[in-house]
Protein backbone atom coordinates (compact mmCIF):
# COMPACT_ATOMS: atom_id res chain seq x y z
CA UNK A 1 0.00 0.00 0.00
CA UNK A 2 1.22 3.64 -1.02
CA UNK A 3 0.53 7.07 -0.36
CA UNK A 4 1.01 9.47 -2.41
CA UNK A 5 1.28 13.35 -2.34
CA UNK A 6 -0.43 14.88 -5.37
CA UNK A 7 -0.53 18.46 -5.65
CA UNK A 8 1.53 18.32 -8.90
CA UNK A 9 -1.32 16.35 -10.70
CA UNK A 10 0.92 13.88 -12.30
CA UNK A 11 0.61 10.68 -13.20
CA UNK A 12 -0.41 7.83 -10.94
CA UNK A 13 -0.28 3.93 -10.77
CA UNK A 14 -2.95 3.07 -7.94
CA UNK A 15 -3.11 -0.48 -6.61
CA UNK A 16 -5.68 -2.03 -3.85
CA UNK A 17 -5.05 -0.01 -0.61
CA UNK A 18 -3.37 2.94 -2.14
CA UNK A 19 -4.24 6.75 -1.89
CA UNK A 20 -3.23 9.75 -3.48
CA UNK A 21 -3.81 13.35 -2.21
CA UNK A 22 -3.69 16.65 -3.46
CA UNK A 23 -4.28 19.02 -0.62
CA UNK A 24 -4.50 22.84 -1.44
CA UNK A 25 -3.43 22.29 -4.33
CA UNK A 26 -6.94 23.33 -6.37
CA UNK A 27 -7.19 27.34 -6.89
CA UNK A 28 -10.41 29.55 -7.10
CA UNK A 29 -11.77 29.99 -10.05
CA UNK A 30 -10.86 26.81 -11.85
CA UNK A 31 -12.43 23.57 -12.86
CA UNK A 32 -9.97 20.29 -12.78
CA UNK A 33 -10.72 16.49 -13.81
CA UNK A 34 -9.09 13.69 -12.63
CA UNK A 35 -8.71 11.20 -15.52
CA UNK A 36 -9.16 7.14 -14.02
CA UNK A 37 -7.52 4.83 -16.92
CA UNK A 38 -8.02 1.22 -15.89
CA UNK A 39 -4.47 -0.58 -16.32
CA UNK A 40 -4.75 -3.80 -15.04
CA UNK A 41 -3.55 -6.53 -17.65
CA UNK A 42 -6.91 -7.98 -17.28
CA UNK A 43 -10.60 -7.18 -17.37
CA UNK A 44 -10.35 -6.29 -13.25
CA UNK A 45 -13.04 -2.54 -12.83
CA UNK A 46 -11.99 -0.44 -10.34
CA UNK A 47 -13.95 1.88 -7.83
CA UNK A 48 -12.16 4.78 -6.24
CA UNK A 49 -13.57 6.70 -3.40
CA UNK A 50 -12.53 10.28 -4.03
CA UNK A 51 -12.91 12.70 -1.23
CA UNK A 52 -13.62 16.53 -1.48
CA UNK A 53 -15.11 17.56 1.36
CA UNK A 54 -15.29 16.35 5.45
CA UNK A 55 -19.00 17.02 5.59
CA UNK A 56 -20.27 15.33 2.38
CA UNK A 57 -19.50 11.62 1.75
CA UNK A 58 -17.07 10.13 -1.12
CA UNK A 59 -17.50 9.81 -4.36
CA UNK A 60 -17.46 6.33 -6.12
CA UNK A 61 -15.61 6.30 -9.42
CA UNK A 62 -16.13 3.46 -11.40
CA UNK A 63 -13.32 2.61 -14.10
CA UNK A 64 -15.11 -0.19 -16.29
CA UNK A 65 -12.90 -3.04 -16.73
CA UNK A 66 -10.95 -3.50 -20.21
CA UNK A 67 -8.64 -5.66 -21.78
CA UNK A 68 -5.00 -4.66 -22.84
CA UNK A 69 -5.57 -1.28 -21.61
CA UNK A 70 -7.95 -0.02 -24.70
CA UNK A 71 -10.51 1.54 -22.22
CA UNK A 72 -11.49 5.25 -22.07
CA UNK A 73 -10.67 7.45 -18.93
CA UNK A 74 -13.34 7.98 -16.10
CA UNK A 75 -13.87 11.20 -15.60
CA UNK A 76 -14.38 13.18 -12.37
CA UNK A 77 -14.61 16.93 -12.46
CA UNK A 78 -14.22 19.12 -9.96
CA UNK A 79 -14.03 23.08 -8.90
CA UNK A 80 -11.59 24.92 -7.02
CA UNK A 81 -14.57 27.00 -6.11
CA UNK A 82 -15.99 24.56 -3.98
CA UNK A 83 -12.53 22.71 -2.33
CA UNK A 84 -9.09 23.50 -2.43
CA UNK A 85 -8.34 19.74 -1.69
CA UNK A 86 -8.89 16.64 -3.05
CA UNK A 87 -7.80 13.08 -2.12
CA UNK A 88 -8.64 9.64 -3.34
CA UNK A 89 -8.53 5.75 -2.40
CA UNK A 90 -9.03 2.04 -3.87
CA UNK A 91 -9.80 -0.16 -1.72
CA UNK A 92 -7.84 -3.26 -0.35
CA UNK A 93 -10.54 -5.74 -1.75
CA UNK A 94 -10.30 -4.73 -5.14
CA UNK A 95 -7.67 -8.13 -6.53
CA UNK A 96 -5.86 -7.59 -9.58
CA UNK A 97 -7.38 -4.14 -10.17
CA UNK A 98 -4.89 -0.91 -10.94
CA UNK A 99 -5.66 2.39 -12.33
CA UNK A 100 -3.50 5.52 -13.54
CA UNK A 101 -4.77 8.93 -13.01
CA UNK A 102 -3.83 12.61 -13.38
CA UNK A 103 -5.48 15.95 -12.77
CA UNK A 104 -6.24 17.98 -16.34
CA UNK A 105 -7.10 21.66 -16.49
CA UNK A 106 -5.42 24.97 -17.36
CA UNK A 107 -3.27 24.67 -15.08
CA UNK A 108 -2.08 20.87 -14.40
CA UNK A 109 -0.31 18.57 -14.29
CA UNK A 110 2.59 20.68 -13.70
CA UNK A 111 5.04 17.79 -13.50
CA UNK A 112 4.26 16.44 -17.27
CA UNK A 113 6.65 13.21 -16.93
CA UNK A 114 5.01 11.10 -19.06
CA UNK A 115 2.41 13.58 -21.03
CA UNK A 116 2.55 14.70 -24.21
CA UNK A 117 2.47 18.39 -23.53
CA UNK A 118 2.95 21.17 -26.67
CA UNK A 119 1.44 24.00 -27.61
CA UNK A 120 -1.29 23.58 -30.47
CA UNK A 121 -0.68 26.35 -33.20
CA UNK A 122 -3.58 28.31 -35.14
CA UNK A 123 -2.43 27.00 -38.31
CA UNK A 124 -5.92 25.30 -39.06
CA UNK A 125 -3.61 21.60 -39.63
CA UNK A 126 -4.19 18.45 -38.44
CA UNK A 127 -2.23 17.81 -35.44
CA UNK A 128 -2.13 14.12 -34.03
CA UNK A 129 -3.90 13.81 -30.64
CA UNK A 130 -2.37 10.58 -29.37
CA UNK A 131 -3.02 9.07 -25.54
CA UNK A 132 -1.84 11.51 -22.78
CA UNK A 133 -1.46 13.81 -25.17
CA UNK A 134 -2.04 17.84 -23.66
CA UNK A 135 -2.02 21.05 -26.15
CA UNK A 136 -2.61 24.35 -24.97
CA UNK A 137 -2.96 27.95 -26.08
CA UNK A 138 -3.81 31.50 -25.87
CA UNK A 139 -6.39 32.26 -28.40
CA UNK A 140 -6.96 36.00 -28.76
CA UNK A 141 -9.81 38.15 -28.19
CA UNK A 142 -11.38 37.01 -31.44
CA UNK A 143 -13.41 33.75 -32.73
CA UNK A 144 -11.43 30.48 -33.55
CA UNK A 145 -12.72 26.74 -34.94
CA UNK A 146 -11.32 23.71 -33.87
CA UNK A 147 -11.82 20.21 -35.00
CA UNK A 148 -11.54 17.00 -34.10
CA UNK A 149 -10.93 14.14 -36.25
CA UNK A 150 -11.22 9.98 -36.01
CA UNK A 151 -12.36 6.96 -37.63
CA UNK A 152 -12.91 5.21 -34.30
CA UNK A 153 -16.18 4.87 -32.27
CA UNK A 154 -16.73 7.08 -29.00
CA UNK A 155 -13.33 9.16 -29.27
CA UNK A 156 -13.37 11.24 -26.47
CA UNK A 157 -11.39 14.46 -25.27
CA UNK A 158 -11.95 17.56 -23.19
CA UNK A 159 -11.51 20.90 -24.04
CA UNK A 160 -10.45 23.34 -20.30
CA UNK A 161 -10.61 26.73 -19.55
CA UNK A 162 -10.29 28.47 -16.75
CA UNK A 163 -13.70 27.58 -15.35
CA UNK A 164 -15.61 25.82 -18.30
CA UNK A 165 -14.94 21.97 -19.60
CA UNK A 166 -16.17 20.81 -22.70
CA UNK A 167 -16.30 17.24 -23.38
CA UNK A 168 -15.86 16.70 -27.49
CA UNK A 169 -17.15 13.16 -28.69
CA UNK A 170 -16.27 11.94 -31.76
CA UNK A 171 -18.18 9.26 -33.19
CA UNK A 172 -20.61 9.19 -30.50
CA UNK A 173 -22.50 5.79 -30.32
CA UNK A 174 -23.68 5.73 -26.68
CA UNK A 175 -24.39 8.51 -23.87
CA UNK A 176 -21.22 9.69 -22.28
CA UNK A 177 -22.45 10.55 -19.21
CA UNK A 178 -21.80 6.74 -17.20
CA UNK A 179 -17.79 7.89 -17.26
CA UNK A 180 -18.45 11.08 -16.55
CA UNK A 181 -18.44 11.86 -12.19
CA UNK A 182 -19.05 15.37 -10.73
CA UNK A 183 -17.44 16.57 -6.74
CA UNK A 184 -19.39 19.68 -5.72
CA UNK A 185 -22.10 21.42 -6.50
CA UNK A 186 -20.51 24.07 -8.91
CA UNK A 187 -18.93 21.65 -11.21
CA UNK A 188 -21.74 20.10 -12.81
CA UNK A 189 -22.78 23.59 -13.94
CA UNK A 190 -19.61 24.57 -15.84
CA UNK A 191 -19.15 21.26 -18.02
CA UNK A 192 -20.65 20.69 -21.76
CA UNK A 193 -20.96 17.66 -23.71
CA UNK A 194 -20.84 18.08 -27.16
CA UNK A 195 -20.91 14.80 -29.68
CA UNK A 196 -20.63 13.99 -33.03
CA UNK A 197 -21.98 10.82 -34.75
CA UNK A 198 -19.52 10.92 -37.82
CA UNK A 199 -15.66 10.85 -37.76
CA UNK A 200 -15.06 14.72 -37.82
CA UNK A 201 -16.43 16.88 -35.41
CA UNK A 202 -16.27 21.23 -35.44
CA UNK A 203 -16.97 24.14 -33.22
CA UNK A 204 -16.23 27.39 -32.87
CA UNK A 205 -14.62 28.91 -29.58
CA UNK A 206 -13.79 32.81 -28.83
CA UNK A 207 -10.24 33.72 -27.11
CA UNK A 208 -10.26 36.17 -24.68
CA UNK A 209 -6.30 36.17 -23.72
CA UNK A 210 -6.60 33.32 -21.21
CA UNK A 211 -5.11 29.49 -21.66
CA UNK A 212 -7.44 26.70 -23.38
CA UNK A 213 -6.23 22.82 -22.66
CA UNK A 214 -6.85 20.11 -24.75
CA UNK A 215 -6.19 16.78 -23.01
CA UNK A 216 -7.28 13.20 -24.52
CA UNK A 217 -9.48 11.15 -22.63
CA UNK A 218 -9.09 7.91 -24.98
CA UNK A 219 -6.86 5.10 -24.80
CA UNK A 220 -3.51 4.40 -26.52
CA UNK A 221 -5.09 2.45 -29.53
CA UNK A 222 -7.72 4.19 -30.18
CA UNK A 223 -5.64 7.25 -30.55
CA UNK A 224 -3.94 6.18 -32.84
CA UNK A 225 -5.66 8.02 -35.85
CA UNK A 226 -6.75 10.47 -33.95
CA UNK A 227 -5.88 14.42 -34.84
CA UNK A 228 -6.78 17.88 -33.71
CA UNK A 229 -6.98 21.33 -34.94
CA UNK A 230 -7.02 25.40 -34.55
CA UNK A 231 -7.76 27.89 -37.18
CA UNK A 232 -8.21 31.27 -36.82
CA UNK A 233 -11.29 33.05 -37.93
CA UNK A 234 -9.66 36.68 -37.34
CA UNK A 235 -8.85 37.06 -41.21
CA UNK A 236 -12.85 36.48 -42.01
CA UNK A 237 -14.00 38.67 -39.50
CA UNK A 238 -11.77 41.51 -40.59
CA UNK A 239 -13.67 41.62 -44.15
CA UNK A 240 -16.60 42.83 -42.00
CA UNK A 241 -15.33 45.59 -40.03
CA UNK A 242 -16.61 48.85 -41.12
Amino acid sequence: MASYQWNDGRILTLNPGDTASCSGGLNQQQLYALFFYNSAQNDTGATLNVVWSNSQPPVQVQVPGTTGRLGLASLLFVSGNDTNSVSLSMGQNQKGAQVQCFIGSVKMPTNTAGINNMPLEADGQLHPFNAFTRYFAVPQSHWYQGQLQSNVNQFISVQFTQQSALVNVVNCQVDPSPTLFYAGPTAPTQVKQQTAATQTLQWNLQGNGGQTVWINADSIQNSQTASISLQSLAALYSQHQP
